[in-house]
């Protein structure tokens, strides 16, 4: 049976059949009087069984459907009667949805799994290029992952934001908590570009304007130690609306750090206390992001312009507001229905990436347990 028929990669063939081979092996050695009389051995063994059992089940079944699906083909050339060759559609039809179950099964189990997919996230937006419409746009971006959260029962915490007055918005941060969060919100990392009318614009014309996006996955304080002496820790007054307590009581907070230079300005909480905490949630997590990137270009250097952490200046999605249209540039592929997506109906380009990831880096090691229960 040629990979090809298999739709599956040859490494991961490869590795069914070597896993197959050691099973058969395993049972041979689990007969063996010398293994039998070895209880330890016979521990280790028997385990290693039990994990590829599930595993080596579906491969044969895999094998399986795909002989019984070539012998259902060839019957479709055998001339026969209008009810046969309904009965035998049927069934051809029958074997490819297993089979296909089977293989994405199997590919699945091999599909590198991300150790931050289920990290809660820190999420930053700002306006590009296009002035006042750029900031309009980073609001609509912001409001579609509103309600993308809301849609999934995540939490969505809005940490600082820089508004226009307009409308828009300069910079907005916020968190995201809930199941599998990054693991999801990754894939929007980049530039956003959008070419639409401005609302602005009298003579009609289309204008292109961009936003970028970062998620990073929110830092655990075991992962970054940071040092209290290398913070400097400003309150102040905070802008904009709060009521009262915010005009009388200085209540925000600016955590400057003195090694990276970074600093954080958190307001919208009402106490100071809770204004400090988030601000060091940021502070921890866009340090832990800069140290993966910087992992990241020292570990593949040969492929630096490829890495991204969000931050990078590369054109990922286009929403076309004259033309109804959402391209996302890394899948080459086109979504329609802005006004739904922008009301967070984002998952078929999500799930569409996901996919496309699964299949680029389903070549390594199988992740899980192969046991059948």
């Amino acid at each position: 049976m040629s990979i090809e028929e298999m739709q599956i990669s040859s490494d991961i063939l490869d590795k069914l059949e070597q896993t197959e081979k050691r099973f058969e092996e395993l049972n041979q050695l689990l007969m063996r009087p010398d293994v039998l009389n070895d209880i330890e051995q016979l521990q280790n063994l028997g385990r290693e069984q039990s994990n590829l059992q599930g595993l080596v089940i579906k491969f044969r079944e895999l094998k399986r459907i795909k002989n019984e699906l070539r012998e259902a083909l060839s019957l479709q050339n055998d001339g026969l009667d209008n009810e046969m060759a309904s009965l035998v559609e049927q069934e051809v039809k029958a074997l490819q949805v297993q089979r296909d179950r089977l293989i994405n099964e199997l590919i699945e189990i091999f599909r590198p799994r991300d150790p931050d997919a289920n990290k809660d996230v820190i999420v930053e937006i700002r306006a590009g290029t296009g002035g006042d419409e750029a900031a309009l746009f980073a609001a609509d971006l912001y409001r579609m992952y509103m309600f993308y959260a809301q849609a999934r029962r995540w939490q969505l915490n809005v940490i600082s934001n820089n508004d226009t007055g307009r409308g828009g918005f300069k910079e907005i941060i916020f968190e995201v908590h809930g199941k599998g969060v990054f693991g999801r919100l990754k894939h929007e990392r980049g530039v956003h570009r959008v070419q639409r009318v401005p609302v602005t614009e009298a003579s009609g014309r289309i204008h292109t304007s961009t936003a970028t996006v970062a998620v990073m996955p929110e830092a655990e304080e075991v992962e970054i130690d940071i040092n209290p002496s290398d913070i400097r820790v400003d309150i102040f007054h905070s802008g904009g609306p709060g009521g009262q307590n915010v005009n009388k009581v200085a209540t925000a907070v600016r955590l400057t750090h003195s090694p990276s230079g970074m600093v954080v300005v958190c307001q919208d909480e009402r106490s100071q206390l809770q204004n400090r905490i988030k601000a060091m949630t940021v502070l921890r997590t866009r340090l832990l992001a800069a140290a993966k990137q910087q992992q990241q270009e020292e570990e593949e250097q040969a492929r630096r312009s490829q890495v991204g952490t969000g931050e990078r200046a590369e054109k990922i999605r286009t929403y076309n507001f004259p033309q109804d249209r959402v391209t996302d540039h890394r899948l080459g592929q086109s979504f329609h229905n802005i006004p739904a997506i922008l009301r967070g109906e984002i998952d078929p380009m999500i799930d569409a990436l996901i996919t496309q990831n699964q299949a680029e880096g389903a070549t390594s090691e199988p992740v899980a347990s192969y046991s059948s229960s």
